[in-house]
């Protein structure tokens, strides 16, 4: 029986199925032009498993404790398709910008990469957390091929994340944003941290955010702490809860209760607009369902999709 290894400083008590357990395969597809790549993980043995598409979180690259959950669904009998943005890790590019629309492409044209995968049933799961985790609910609104959903910690207004920093804030966002568009143009743009102390201006500064995102990073990534200054009026513009009466399957939505990004309320107040929607909070913060909370939160998204797919 062989473990991986951890790759990241929170994952290193967590639990990783044994390797013979489930299997991978390399899956690189189109996007507008570009290459996104990433892991397929398999179930062996399993006869058309539904097949659940992950995708990264804020600025993140799939390495950044992914791996560990994709390796349970696999190990549960689902098969994983976790997969780096544009911009991102193994993808073409390497700006690091976030862009919820861009974004959402990505995981549209990853849904249509499986349809193409002849190891796969018909039933998919659209899966994110943070940001992502509001891209899975705007994209299920739109795509008829998506039987669930679901989010971890799922940022669902980024615009009200923002307000909740301060005027100055929102504004100082605003225009450093555009400086850095236009800049770009001319070959000036303006980097800003991913995530940084409560003084700094980054995408996350909220208490806590700084030790919990770094402790995912993956220890043999060239990820860089920054994004270009553009990425905050994505933050801006990012507002799946206008979309999230429009989602009709099955929805998990798993939050924190000391979560100081997604508070756990907010998160149960969109719940409630769910047609079939699925709430639980639990002692977690932002990042650490993927850490020192793994156990609990995957535990919560195994028993959610036991129950929509009936699957033992």
């Amino acid at each position: 029986m062989t473990r991986r290894n951890p790759v990241n400083r929170a994952q290193r008590r967590v639990e990783r199925p044994p390797r013979e357990r489930f299997a991978t395969r390399s899956l690189a597809y189109d996007v507008d032009g570009e290459t996104a790549r990433g892991t397929l993980y398999l179930p062996p043995g399993t006869d058309d498993p539904p097949a659940i598409v992950m995708a990264p979180g804020l600025a993140a690259e799939r390495s950044f404790g992914y791996p560990a959950a994709a390796e349970r669904f696999a190990d549960a009998g689902y098969a994983a398709f976790c997969f780096d943005h544009r911009g991102f890790g193994a993808s073409d590019g390497d700006d690091q910008a976030v862009s919820p629309t861009r974004q959402r492409a990505d995981a549209a044209a990853a849904l249509d990469r499986l349809s193409r995968v002849d190891a796969l049933g018909s039933r998919r799961i659209l899966w994110g957390t943070s940001l992502s985790g509001g891209t899975a609910l705007s994209l299920a609104a739109e795509r008829h091929d998506v039987d669930a959903a679901i989010g971890v910690a799922p940022l669902l207004d980024g615009r009200r994340l923002c307000r909740s920093r301060g005027g100055r804030y929102v504004v100082g966002g605003a225009l450093i944003g555009i400086r850095d568009r236009l800049g770009r143009r001319i070959g000036r743009g303006r980097s800003v941290p991913v995530v940084g102390g409560s003084e700094e201006f980054a995408l996350l500064t909220e208490p806590g955010t700084q030790r919990g995102y770094l402790d995912l990073v993956d220890r043999k990534s060239r990820w860089r702490n920054e994004t270009p200054a553009r990425s905050v009026l994505g933050l801006l513009g990012h507002r799946p809860i206008e979309r999230i009466e429009e989602v009709t399957v099955p929805t998990l939505l798993l939050a924190g209760t000391d979560d100081p990004v997604v508070p756990a309320e907010r998160v149960a107040e969109a719940a409630e607009q769910l047609d079939r929607g699925t709430f639980v909070s639990m002692p977690m913060d932002h990042f650490s369902a993927f850490g020192s909370d793994f156990e609990p939160a995957i535990g919560h998204q195994l028993s959610f999709l036991r129950d929509v797919f009936d699957r033992e």
